[in-house]
């Protein structure tokens, strides 16, 4: 699917979630969202950025396109500010990847960084999400069992190819990069796991924690799919079918996706202050030098 195309799939699964469901689930999801919740999505997502933030250190590191903390937390900021305000959800890391380029004097290999700080952190997220699903007894066990399949041959395919195989080895060679790029992508889904979770139960969701975990990491792991528009889209689908699978309405899980997105999309606001500072940040070392 091509760039163009994949923010009208997204706008085309809001389309029929409207159709079947109408606006209510939008407005309960909206009114859902009150101050408790945004203090605490806005919290989690600081902490979660810190973690992106540490693991793209690591990586950029092992790939010789290292990178202070400060300037990392910025750029993820930043990046996660873009992402969801604006089509396809991955602009923000294009930008970063960019930016970051400038400061490597090589795109190549900070683009490379970036890429791979993603995967990573996608790669540990599909494990979690399906381990969970797969030990928790939930209706979403066949569908965790045929996404843990697919990643595992698309992983296989992936190292086929020997710069995979490169910089794989490169960022896994040291047990403490390993260890860190394992430990903040659990952060990370963690994070955004309990802001979901906290929106399940505001919505009133009566299930025991670990089915509610693991269908809040379910429904995030289907907000990964690129065809969004700024995160719209396929998360909302995910989260009707996801809550349709696991015997409530899919109506509700339309809702509380609703209500996690409004206080997500709060939470990426402090990153338009890191755009304007890193935006800033080159013009004023011009003027000074």
């Amino acid at each position: 699917m091509t760039a163009q195309l994949r923010p009208v799939a997204g706008a085309l699964i809001l389309a029929v979630l409207l159709a079947r469901f109408g606006a209510d689930p939008v407005v309960r999801g909206v009114r859902a969202a009150d101050g408790r919740l945004l203090a605490l999505a806005l919290c989690l997502t600081a902490v979660a950025t810190a973690c992106c933030a540490w693991r793209w250190r690591a990586v950029g590191t092992a790939l010789a396109a290292g990178i202070g903390f400060g300037p990392a937390y910025l750029s993820c900021f930043s990046a996660q500010f873009l992402n969801a305000t604006l089509p396809a959800g991955v602009l923000g890391d294009v930008h970063r990847a960019l930016e970051h380029g400038q400061r490597v004097e090589s795109r190549g290999r900070a683009a490379r960084s970036v890429l791979w700080e993603r995967t990573l952190g996608l790669a540990t997220q599909v494990v979690v999400t399906v381990a969970l699903v797969a030990l928790v007894s939930t209706g979403l066990r066949p569908a965790a069992l045929v996404v843990g399949a697919v990643a595992v041959v698309l992983a296989a395919v992936a190292l086929c190819w020997r710069p995979v195989r490169s910089d794989l080895a490169a960022i896994l060679r040291r047990p403490s990069t390993a260890g860190i790029v394992v430990g903040t992508s659990l952060g990370v889904a963690a994070c955004h796991a309990a802001v979901l979770v906290a929106g399940m139960a505001a919505a009133g969701v009566d299930l025991p924690p670990g089915q509610t975990t693991a269908l809040a990491l379910a429904v995030l792991l289907g907000s990964t799919v690129p065809t969004s528009i700024a995160g719209w889209g396929p998360r909302e689908g995910a989260a009707a079918a996801a809550f349709a699978a696991v015997g409530l309405p899919a109506a509700d899980g339309l809702a509380v996706s609703v209500t996690y997105g409004v206080v997500a999309l709060v939470a990426t606001l402090p990153g338009a202050v890191a755009l304007a500072v890193t935006r800033l940040r080159p013009a004023r070392e011009a003027r000074l030098g």
